[in-house]
């Protein structure tokens, strides 16, 4: 179980994704880590923004819901809650059509978030969050208060600027990607793709990232800190949606990782059984508990060593 004294912020979207049939389900990357850390045992702040609308409320209410504190999260009398259309091809991957000039796009930087970011051990971010400049000036604002950020790069087309991922590379210390994201980044830079581990010593050695990790589904996962590599394979198991699988997976990181003395071996071990474990199940939140996910683990390891 993770310290109970780890506190990490997570800043971005908090949404709602409407699936095939009309289900609905919170959402957005940086809410489905702090989702995970929270049932992992860390203390979480989510940043963020909600419309003063009955959706921002339903929202609202089931975050608190799941014991996470929603004294982060803005409300905004302009601009309505987000919501994202989501659709699940043939191969369970989920494709999403994300609306813009949402609550989330208009952040605004006060005492009290600077605050939750100045005492926490981490502060976990992404890319789509930094689409508006409202949004994306707050981001850079709160980054100057934090002792470790954490970037969670997703580049969804058209919601990103190379320029700005740049910016945000140069004030990281880890970076997750998947491995089409760290191939399209190596292309922004003009650089030929060889291996992931050149490719991650370049950016390595281009913004002064002391930690990267490339996760890269069924191939397991690999784990750089400053001139070491650790790679990890995957848990085999029935797919039943990748919604959510790579936020989970950084999720049992950080719970690893910002926990004293622990092994780059565990960590990894941790972010793969929890990224398995989730998308075993349908949806990037499932209802589970920590019993749930250890005795997973623990069978896992059992049958796969």
């Amino acid at each position: 179980m993770a310290t109970p004294d780890i506190k990490v912020a997570c800043f971005g979207e908090v949404l709602w994704d409407i699936f095939p049939g009309g289900d609905r389900r919170a959402g957005g990357a940086p809410f489905n880590v702090a989702y995970h850390l929270s049932k992992m045992g860390v203390e979480v702040n989510m940043i963020s923004s909600v419309g003063h609308d009955e959706l921002g409320r339903e929202l609202l209410q089931k975050i608190q819901n799941w014991k996470i504190s929603t004294a982060g999260i803005q409300i905004n009398n302009t601009y309505p809650t987000s919501t994202v259309v989501a659709t699940i091809d043939e191969h369970h991957d989920a494709h999403y059509d994300i609306v813009s000039d949402v609550a989330w796009d208009y952040m605004e930087f006060n005492p009290v978030n600077q605050a939750m970011v100045a005492t926490s051990d981490a502060l976990v971010f992404g890319s789509l969050a930094t689409r508006n400049e409202r949004t994306r000036n707050t981001l850079f604002q709160l980054l100057e208060a934090s002792s470790y950020p954490v970037f969670d790069i997703n580049l969804r087309a058209p919601h990103y600027d190379v320029h700005v991922i740049k910016d945000l590379l140069y004030k990281t210390h880890l970076a997750k990607f998947n491995k089409a994201e760290l191939r399209m980044l190596i292309d922004f830079m003009g650089k030929s793709y060889t291996t992931e581990e050149d490719s991650v010593n370049f950016l390595r050695d281009t913004f002064g990232i002391g930690e990267v990790i490339v996760s890269k589904g069924s191939k397991g996962a690999l784990y750089a800190d400053h001139h070491d590599f650790y790679s990890i394979p995957t848990i085999p198991i029935q797919v039943k949606d990748t919604v959510g699988s790579g936020d989970s997976f950084l999720a049992g990181f950080l719970s690893k990782r910002l926990e004293q003395g622990t092994s780059a071996t565990a960590m990894m071990h941790q972010a793969v059984s929890l990224g398995a474990f989730v998308t075993a199940q349908e949806g990037a939140c499932p209802e589970y508990t920590l019993a749930d996910f250890i005795s997973f683990r623990e069978d896992a390891a059992q049958k796969h060593g």
